[in-house]
């Protein structure tokens, strides 16, 4: 088991590998060209800048058992199909039974913007949100 790191934009990746190295557990960041991360304990995987690249990457890594932290609605269902877990920066575990909807409310979201409308944003990342997240996250672990 390992665990998957989205890291472009990932308010998180510094507490999943603090979580990660005291349970002995490898990290794999993957990342594009324009956002290059690197940190002690972890390797990195850098792809060429463009859309998806990153998450087809790791929708070609990803194995049964390994945990993926993403905010992309879209990979997170390649790796539940993969029989792996995902999970959002704010403690939102992805399941069989959620990312129905979660696709679809991102679809309709993206429809209503391309006619012209607007969408909110997310909102400001609260201390909340990370313990949520390491909530979540080793509540996952202990699954696996």
């Amino acid at each position: 088991m390992k665990i998957i790191i989205d890291a472009d934009a990932c308010p998180v990746l510094d507490i999943t590998l603090g979580i990660a190295k005291k349970k002995d557990i490898p990290c794999l960041i993957v990342c594009d060209n324009s956002h290059f991360i690197e940190r002690e304990g972890a390797d990195t995987v850098v792809v060429d800048k463009g859309a998806d690249s990153a998450d087809i990457r790791i929708a070609n890594t990803v194995r049964n058992g390994d945990i993926v932290v993403t905010q992309d609605y879209g990979l997170a269902a390649l790796v539940l199909g993969k029989k792996a877990k995902a999970l959002n920066q704010n403690g939102l575990i992805f399941t069989d039974k959620n990312i129905e909807n979660l696709l679809y409310s991102r679809y309709t979201a993206k429809k209503a913007r391309m006619a012209g409308g607007r969408t909110k944003g997310p909102p400001a990342r609260t201390r909340d949100n990370d313990i949520a997240f390491i909530n979540s996250l080793n509540l996952l672990l202990e699954e696996t």
